[in-house]
Formats: C-alpha cells, sequence, structure tokens
C-alpha cells in the first residue's frame, strides 16, 4: 500500500497511511488522492462543519468494501479537534468531533471519511439549529431538471418571506438549500417551518413537488423532505466527497448556476480546480442569521385556516406530540395498524 506520507495542512501535519489503497476502484482514485481532495478544499469544507457535531461516513477500504456511519468520536482523536456532547431522538447520547481547524477534515480522511454529516448547530448550543436545510429528492419519473425547476421556485418563495437560501448539488440526482438562521428555535420549530416550506410548494407547484412521507403517494415528484430537519437527521456537508463510482462531491453553486451547472460537472479531480479559481461560493453564509417567524406564521394559519397540522416523522422516532399516525395509507385502508418505512 506504499509508505506512509505526511501532509502539511494549515499548520498541523497529518500521517495517511495506506496512501495508494484505492477507494475508487472505477477511477483508479486512492486514500491519498481523497486526502489530497480535503487538503485543497479545506477552507471550504471547514466554514460547512466548524464547531458542528459531524457524524462520519467511513469506507476504510474503499467503496467496494464495507462501510459504517460514526457517530461517536473515533478512539485516539487528536486532542486539538473539540467534541459536542449530543442526545438522539432514542434519548441516548454521545460526543461527536466537531472540526475546528481544517487539519481535522484531512485526519479524518486518514480513517477512510468520504462524507461528512454534519448536525445543523453549533458545539456551544446544540438544541437550536443555525441553519433551515432544504432536500429536494428527485422520485422515480424526475430528474435533476425537474429538482433545478423546484430549486428557483423555492427560492422565490423563501425570498417572500424574507430569507434567502445557499444551493448546492447534493452529489446526486437531487439539490439542497440551506437557510442560516438565529439559534433561537427547537428542532421540533425548525422542522414546523420546513413542512410550511413544502406545503407552500406543493400550492405553487402541485404537479411537480410534494411533502407526500408515504412512497406510495409522492408519484413522479420532487419530494421536500421536511423530515431532513428531524433530530439527528444530517445531510451531507459542502465539498464532501459521495460514495459512487465516479467520485462525486457535493458542490455550492451560485443561484446563477443552478440549471447550467450539472452534478456531474464536480468530482474529486475537477472541484479543486473550481475552488482554487473561484473559492468557496458559499463562503458570506454565516455573515446572515434569518428569523423563522415568517415561515412558523405560515405554519399556523396553515393549522387554523386549514387544518394542516403535523406530518409523519421517520419510523425510527418515538410517537412524537401531535403527530398524526404514523400507518402507511394502503395499510390503513386495509384496515392494518402499525409503522412501516417511507
Amino acid at each position: 500500500m506504499g509508505d506512509a506520507v505526511e501532509l502539511e495542512v494549515a499548520g498541523r501535519t497529518v500521517r495517511l497511511s495506506s496512501p495508494d489503497k484505492v477507494f475508487f476502484p472505477e477511477r483508479g482514485y486512492t486514500k491519498l488522492d481523497v486526502a489530497r481532495y480535503y487538503q485543497a478544499v479545506a477552507p471550504g469544507i471547514l466554514r460547512a462543519l466548524r464547531d458542528r457535531p459531524t457524524t462520519l461516513e467511513r469506507y476504510p477500504d474503499g467503496i467496494t468494501g464495507e462501510w459504517f456511519f460514526q457517530k461517536r468520536a473515533p478512539k485516539g482523536m487528536p486532542d486539538w479537534i473539540p467534541t459536542a456532547h449530543i442526545t438522539f431522538p432514542s434519548g441516548r447520547s454521545a460526543d461527536e468531533m466537531c472540526p475546528t481547524e481544517q487539519a481535522a477534515v484531512v485526519w479524518a480522511a486518514q480513517y477512510g471519511t468520504l462524507t461528512f454529516h454534519p448536525w445543523p448547530v453549533r458545539r456551544d448550543d446544540v438544541d437550536h439549529p443555525d441553519e433551515l436545510r432544504i432536500d429536494l429528492d428527485p422520485q422515480p419519473g424526475t430528474d435533476y431538471e425537474d429538482a433545478v425547476r423546484a430549486a428557483h421556485e423555492l427560492r422565490a418563495a423563501l425570498e417572500e418571506f424574507g430569507v434567502r437560501g445557499w444551493p448546492k448539488t447534493s452529489g446526486g440526482r437531487g439539490l439542497h438549500v440551506f437557510v442560516p438562521i438565529e439559534p433561537r428555535w427547537t428542532f421540533t420549530q425548525v422542522r414546523r417551518a420546513a413542512i410550511a416550506v413544502g406545503r407552500e410548494m406543493e400550492r405553487r407547484m402541485p404537479e411537480q413537488v410534494t411533502i407526500k412521507w408515504w412512497k406510495e403517494e409522492r408519484g413522479a415528484r420532487i419530494f421536500l423532505d421536511y423530515n431532513q430537519t428531524a433530530r439527528d437527521r444530517t445531510i451531507a456537508s459542502a465539498y464532501s466527497v459521495r460514495p459512487r463510482p465516479d467520485a462525486p462531491v457535493s458542490a455550492p453553486l451560485r443561484w446563477d448556476e443552478v440549471g447550467v451547472a450539472h452534478p456531474q460537472d464536480f468530482d474529486l479531480v475537477t472541484m479543486p480546480a473550481r475552488f482554487a479559481e473561484v473559492g468557496d461560493v458559499h463562503a458570506d453564509m454565516d455573515d446572515h442569521a434569518y428569523s423563522l417567524e415568517p415561515l412558523l406564521e405560515l405554519a399556523a394559519r396553515d393549522e387554523r385556516d386549514h387544518g394542516l397540522g403535523d406530518l409523519p416523522y421517520p419510523p425510527e422516532y418515538p410517537k412524537m406530540p401531535g403527530e398524526p399516525k404514523r400507518v402507511q395509507p394502503s395499510r390503513a385502508r386495509a384496515g392494518k395498524e402499525g409503522p412501516a418505512a417511507s
């Protein structure tokens, strides 16, 4: 696998063992290629991860080997990488790593981390999100171009409610839009705001967008996954490498690039060149913090005027106050009770 190498990252030295281990067989990309990628985009991904409890999606033997999510801080983690204590919906808790330096990302790559999954909170306040994250997920029969159309309508809708979103590719067929918010609201309230956004999008694009939780009801529409705002649900960070054969990455975009650029434009090789040319196009996101009040007022109107309350949580969550029956519609019609997977 070759002798270990040392990489210099913002004043720290990170040792990389087995640098020649192949992580992406189809392209021949190695562990060293992944580490050097993160070295090249380190300022950008640190902006996305800074002070956030972060789950690591690890592939120690590359994308064709076994993989796992690591929520708890790895043993042997350097003492210069801080942690935050977080609580899961199950009531369990853990200390997760919270990158504060660029070298932390390359250190994680040494252990086979491809994708970083940051919580929407900072370590000084882990119960109040500072980002509203909207996931536009193409369903069977739809594609990236459909997600693009939904994203532009979403941009207009958000701006009408006084907030601005920052778009990025998911690294797959979808798009993510992140809204920086004041850390004043709970996970439950932020999720309620996401549901309100989804319902507004359904009204604007009823044939193109849905927030139906059950797959059998979604049809060929873009699913706005409101449950990505529930506690312990995370979205791949900007600049994260995704575990697919061509090593795509989640790419931050300017709004004028949405629909012009395509997900396949951004991978382990092309993103460093883009970053060197234009830098982090989301660098100003942390300069903003919007109020959720307009969206929470919309949620209140939906409930008061249209009887639109809460929606189902993911199946692994405990029953939540105000949640409707978590029963797949076809099972309910057949008179069967009990949760089913979405």
